[in-house]
């Protein structure tokens, strides 16, 4: 375990200079007919590269490191994270973690919102600047162990609250069933999914209703995570080498998974600004990180263990893109659910679509616990 090193984002201007000559040559097809299920639209994707192109990103370089932020090695990977410190010594402290496609900065403004915390921002291994794992298998279990070490062993917090979405929404469980000495309390808005093992055994018919719609959306919709599964060094070669074709992969999802309404790919800036969608791909570009962010889906394609019921106290806010996830399921998996509400706005991207809404219930949630 190594030292806790500042550290400040810096991209090179030869990185800007690449950058902006190839979003210049971006060659962009027309739309395949019988839109929208064809993917990113043409119309939509050239005012993102368009603006891409001359957007001033050293102004919100200085914005993302007006949060102190460090790296420390963890469990064999050098993990970046943002650690905001609230004035009061005795403040809860919470863990935010972010899936795919999205990274620590998207979160940024929902932390920030928390200053009676201690709010931790990390940046998973393989995403942004924090490195891959030196050797073995990125699993759920594995990230659990990293980020509760980074929480215990390098910031030394006895007690945290988790929070995760995406690809650490299982992550976020495991570390609340695992450790339950050490966290406090588990927030989630991604509530926990039973194995597909444990769905065939399922008897509830909401329940089954609920994941049988899943699995249909999936036929379309679950694409991007098989080729990610299957073949990512292959996609990660067109997405690292093109900015427009970059760009494309990650905003489609961001269009697609938050509470916008279809048909107008421009209405997810009412949630994710234009500068936030721009921040989140540029992370990608300057770091050369696509392809080790595919690591969870091509390393974790096998199926996982089944995840132990967790017995701290939870909150559990249904997000608008699993608005059917049933209660039962919840209160069978999170023993302690003190929390169960049907968000009104926000998706898959909760805290970041969300933030001074889920900023107000993190708050109110925490403020209950003893």
């Amino acid at each position: 375990m190594s030292e806790l090193e500042p550290f400040e984002i810096r991209v090179h201007d030869d990185v800007l200079d690449d950058l902006r000559a190839r979003l210049a040559r971006s060659r962009l097809l027309d739309d395949s007919p019988r839109r929208p299920a064809a993917g990113m639209g043409r119309d939509y994707l050239r005012g993102l590269i368009d603006s891409w192109a001359t957007w001033d990103w050293r102004s919100r370089e200085a914005w993302l490191n007006r949060h102190p932020q460090f790296i420390a090695n963890v469990g064999g990977a050098d993990v970046h994270f943002v650690h905001l410190r609230s004035r009061r010594p005795d403040a809860p402290a919470l863990l935010v973690m972010h899936g795919w496609p999205h990274t620590f900065a998207l979160q940024l403004d929902f932390a920030d919102l928390l200053h009676d915390f201690h709010v931790v921002v990390p940046s998973l291994p393989g995403f942004a600047f924090s490195t891959p794992y030196a050797d073995g298998p990125m699993s759920e279990r594995r990230l659990a162990e990293t980020m509760h070490a980074l929480m215990t062993e390098v910031l030394g917090y006895e007690r945290y609250v988790t929070y995760g979405e995406d690809v650490t929404a299982n992550v976020s469980d495991l570390i609340a069933a695992t450790h339950p000495d050490e966290v406090a309390a588990i927030v989630a808005t991604h509530a926990h999914f039973p194995t597909s093992g444990e769905r065939e055994a399922l008897t509830d018919p909401a329940e089954r209703a609920f994941f049988a719609a899943l699995a249909d959306r999936h036929e379309t919709d679950g694409a991007y995570g098989h080729v990610q599964a299957t073949r990512p060094d292959t996609l990660a070669v067109a997405l690292n080498d093109s900015p427009a074709g970059l760009i494309a992969w990650l905003a489609e999802k961001l269009v697609e998974w938050s509470d916008t309404p279809p048909g107008d790919p421009s209405a997810v800036e009412r949630r994710i600004s234009r500068d936030r969608i721009l921040t989140e791909a540029m992370i990608y570009w300057g770091t050369q990180s696509i392809g080790s962010s595919f690591r969870p889906y091509y390393e974790g394609a096998d199926q996982p263990d089944p995840i132990p019921p967790t017995g701290v106290p939870a909150a559990v806010f249904i997000q608008r893109h699993e608005a059917a996830y049933p209660e039962s399921l919840a209160r069978r998996h999170y023993r302690d659910l003190r929390v169960f509400e049907r968000l009104p706005e926000g998706g898959h991207f909760t805290v970041g679509e969300v933030p001074e809404a889920m900023a107000a219930r993190v708050r109110e949630f925490v403020g209950t616990l003893s």
